[in-house]
């Protein structure tokens, strides 16, 4: 969420930087304006009053007979500047709520190296690392492949659970165990995270902290609960299906105030996660790419404003090393402001090489959010002992997508005769295996 005072002091600078991402809903920013004017007018007439009745208070106290006319006068006086100070009070409260409640629904303010522009055409590409694998033959792409060496059963999947849905076979469910497992051990032995497992159930408040509400509402799959399972556990929240593991690792420190000597805090963790692609109809409808339940890889760091560039730099790097270690052809692009995610400030897609598509897919988002989150949450840092609290700055990214990793091991490895060469680093986590055959 956006700084309250920051946005009523600069208004304009606010809605320039908006409309950099394509935000112009002049319905909301007039709204937005009228508000902070009222509640800075509410304010000064706060202040004026609290002045008036302390000066009222002083020159009651110095006069000396109590029964006077001149004591009752402002004794008088003094309960009306009380009484219109509570009202007055009262009125800022409920325009600071709703311009709180507006808060909610601005996105995030981009930094300003971040590339304007209005779509993904607008990306900037910053590396491309590895060879694009060319082949004597013409490349399938991982359903013909999967479904041909009996690793992927999407009939199945949909059987049991509806469209979008697959089950994992044999060296395809060890694929992704093995993936899973690999990307861990990495992130926490070579790159220094610390490993999580979070739930899968997440509250309400715990996807406002993290922007999922009330933006992506429609894109979360929300828990349905009986009354007599409310009363057992007081339950005055919401649940949802984890929709990213950014939900529940960075709300790990909700409401908390930590201390310098901790930052950056890392945290690297494994998520099933879900989505009703709500907003994606008739996109990706075929095979792995975007299904309502994947498995993923989270990277969450905590850190100081001061370090928040160099850190998301770091972290974008960490996800980078899966795919070179996996020997995967990739690119690195940079979100323009008018692609970039609701909530981020600056974002690096790391996009893998599909033969089967014949382009370039994203496979892991790499964001900075500046306090935009923290601010929601409620995570702070005390800079030096006794120093006023500052809202930490929070970065993620998936390290990585780990369905979309198998779809890129499928169809980069892919041999003419449809086996699969595993990577090299990968063949420990697969009992030593250095090929998936029919």
């Amino acid at each position: 969420m956006l700084d309250l005072r920051y946005v009523s002091e600069n208004l304009d600078a606010v809605a320039t930087a908006l409309a950099s991402r394509g935000f112009n809903d002049q319905e909301t920013l007039a709204k937005l304006e009228s508000l902070a004017s009222a509640r800075r007018l509410a304010i000064t007439e706060v202040e004026t009053l609290q002045a008036t009745r302390n000066e009222a208070s002083a020159a009651m106290g110095k006069i000396a007979d109590k029964k006077s006319e001149a004591f009752t006068a402002k004794r008088v006086e003094l309960q009306g500047l009380k009484g219109r100070i509570k009202e007055l009070e009262s009125k800022s409260k409920a325009i600071q709520d709703e311009l709180g409640e507006l808060l909610l629904h601005l996105p995030n303010l981009p930094h300003e190296s971040a590339p304007v522009g209005t779509s993904e055409d607008d990306n900037v590409e910053v590396r491309v690392v590895g060879d694009k694998p060319s082949f004597a033959f013409e490349p399938k792409d991982h359903v013909d492949l999967g479904v041909a060496l009996d690793i992927m059963d999407f009939e199945r999947g949909a059987k049991v659970s509806g469209a979008r849905f697959v089950i994992l076979k044999g060296m395809g469910s060890r694929l992704e165990r093995g993936l899973l497992q690999f990307m861990l051990d990495m992130h926490v032995d070579q790159h220094g995270y610390q490993e999580v497992w979070p739930p899968a159930l997440v509250k309400d408040s715990s996807m406002l902290g993290t922007t999922q509400l009330p933006k992506f509402e429609k894109d979360a799959f929300k828990i349905k609960k009986d009354s007599e399972w409310e009363e057992k556990n007081e339950a005055s929240h919401d649940l949802y299906l984890c929709p990213t593991g950014e939900v529940p690792i960075t709300n790990m420190h909700a409401n908390e105030i930590l201390d310098a000597s901790q930052l950056p805090l890392t945290y690297a963790g494994y998520t099933a996660c879900f989505r009703s692609e709500a907003g994606s109809y008739g996109k990706d409808t075929r095979g792995m790419i975007r299904q309502h339940q994947f498995d993923k890889i989270e990277l969450v760091r905590f850190v100081t404003p001061e370090d928040a560039l160099s850190e998301h730099a770091l972290l974008t790097s960490h996800a980078e090393n899966i795919l070179k270690a996996l020997g995967l052809h990739y690119r690195v692009v940079e979100l323009c402001t008018g692609d970039m995610g609701f909530g981020a400030r600056k974002c690096f897609d790391i996009e893998v090489w599909l033969p089967g598509q014949n382009a370039f897919r994203e496979i892991s988002s790499c964001s900075w959010f500046g306090e935009f989150q923290a601010r929601r949450m409620s995570c702070r840092y005390r800079p030096a002992p006794k120093a006023k609290p500052k809202h930490v700055h929070t970065i993620n990214g998936s390290g990585l997508a780990i369905g979309r990793t198998l779809v890129a091991i499928l169809e980069q490895y892919q041999r003419a005769d449809g086996s699969i060469e595993v990577p090299e680093a990968l063949r420990p986590y697969l009992g030593g295996r250095d090929s998936i055959r029919a």
